[in-house]
């Protein structure tokens, strides 16, 4: 094979055809059909048949299959279309045409240019620039809609924020209930020990009464027992009068006990409900501080998914970002390569005019001789080298524009 990849007069086409076999796999993943079809149409190597075939058989749903095909119809054109699609490759997909023919692409596009000519190369970059804008103008629509959606996602997360700092308020105030029900509960501990300590009292004070019975009873003993002695009514009338003193005194030590005793049974009573009124609270607590809790791991959880997503959509972002700059810069390429062939073509232009011009000063010069023969012989001499001149200036400006791209 010759240095161009246009080139290939010492292989026959099966040849061709069949080195490329060996990266049908590569080709079959790689490639989609839509980025090459326009060259390969401009080529005249691919029919509308084929591309209806390609793109609505519906057993041709999946692109592998698509790219299949495709190669199937480029192997029947033969070594023609096998130079048109190293071409696409060149232009579309460089590494697969360097990793194929191990070489750097040239974007000679000879058989384009064979086919159809520079106007068919024209249209065919025209078209590419189209669809390269076209490309951008969805990207650009699609970067609109990131920023709307990274818009909300800001709103989103500034939402988050004043929940969080709710939630921190509402910490804040789990801790001072939690530090209340602690303080409630030191304060409930040392009602219970002044609550024993008073049934301990109770029980000291109800022995100390029962003492007093016994000795009430053992008063009456003794008084009975001196009734019956019969002692004087002198000394039986002090002892009454001792022992009606005595005995009052034991009524109002009885009485003072009874309402010891009444008044230590309420104060148990009220120490008693307030202590299952702080168990309630306690409980109350428990349930409040349990609910915060769950809810703030939920709302935790909420904020690690949201964070996941806004550095997803900011890395999708940046991507898009950076092929929409690659884009932009082959279109200023694209852009700087027509306006020079422009200028290529005005060149041609003129010089094609001022070749006219000399033909046909040339002419007016012979029909002045006055041999016929001559006129007609020098005539025909100018106009072949005039032709030449202006095949020979299309030749090297053509290639020119070739080695250029």
């Amino acid at each position: 094979m010759s240095d161009g990849p246009g080139h290939f007069d010492l292989e026959d086409d099966d040849e061709c055809w069949a080195r490329l076999e060996d990266y049908r796999m590569l080709l079959i993943k790689s490639i989609e059909p839509s980025r090459i079809t326009p060259y390969l149409r401009q080529c005249k190597v691919l029919s509308v048949e084929d591309e209806e075939q390609i793109y609505n058989d519906p057993s041709l749903v999946i692109r592998r299959r698509k790219v299949g095909v495709l190669l199937d119809i480029l192997q029947r054109t033969g070594l023609k279309g096998y130079e048109a699609f190293l071409e696409s490759l060149e232009l579309d997909y460089p590494e697969i045409y360097r990793k194929i023919t191990g070489k750097e692409p040239a974007r000679v596009f000879s058989v384009l240019i064979d086919t159809a000519g520079e106007c068919g190369l024209t249209q065919f970059l025209m078209n590419e620039v189209s669809r390269l804008q076209k490309l951008v103008k969805d990207e650009r629509s699609a970067r609109l809609e990131l920023s709307v959606q990274a818009t909300e996602q800001l709103d989103t997360i500034r939402q988050l924020q004043h929940c969080d700092t709710e939630l921190r308020k509402q910490q804040e105030r789990v801790q001072r209930i939690r530090e209340e029900r602690e303080r409630m509960c030191e304060e409930a501990r040392q009602l219970r020990d002044e609550n024993y300590s008073l049934m301990h009292d109770l029980t000291r004070l109800s022995e100390e009464k029962n003492c007093v019975h016994m000795r009430n009873r053992d008063l009456q003993l003794e008084a009975q027992t001196t009734e019956c002695e019969k002692l004087d009514q002198e000394s039986m009338e002090d002892f009454k009068k001792k022992s009606n003193a005595q005995y009052q005194e034991l009524v109002c030590d009885l009485y003072n006990i009874r309402n010891d005793l009444h008044d230590t049974q309420e104060l148990c009573d009220k120490h008693q409900e307030e202590k299952d009124e702080l168990d309630l609270m306690c409980r109350m607590l428990k349930k409040d501080s349990t609910m915060y809790r769950d809810r703030m791991e939920d709302i935790l959880k909420q904020l690690e998914d949201v964070i996941k997503e806004r550095d997803k959509a900011i890395a999708t972002r940046e991507e898009y970002h950076l092929e929409s700059l690659k884009n932009l810069q082959e279109k200023d390429h694209y852009r700087k390569q027509i306006r020079e062939m422009g200028e290529r073509y005005d060149e041609l232009q003129v010089q094609l005019f001022r070749t006219q011009g000399e033909v046909l000063s040339l002419q007016a010069k012979i029909r002045k001789q006055n041999n016929p023969v001559q006129l007609e012989a020098c005539s025909e001499n100018k106009m072949f080298t005039v032709k030449d001149n202006a095949q020979c200036i299309l030749d090297n400006t053509t290639g020119s524009d070739t080695d250029g791209m």
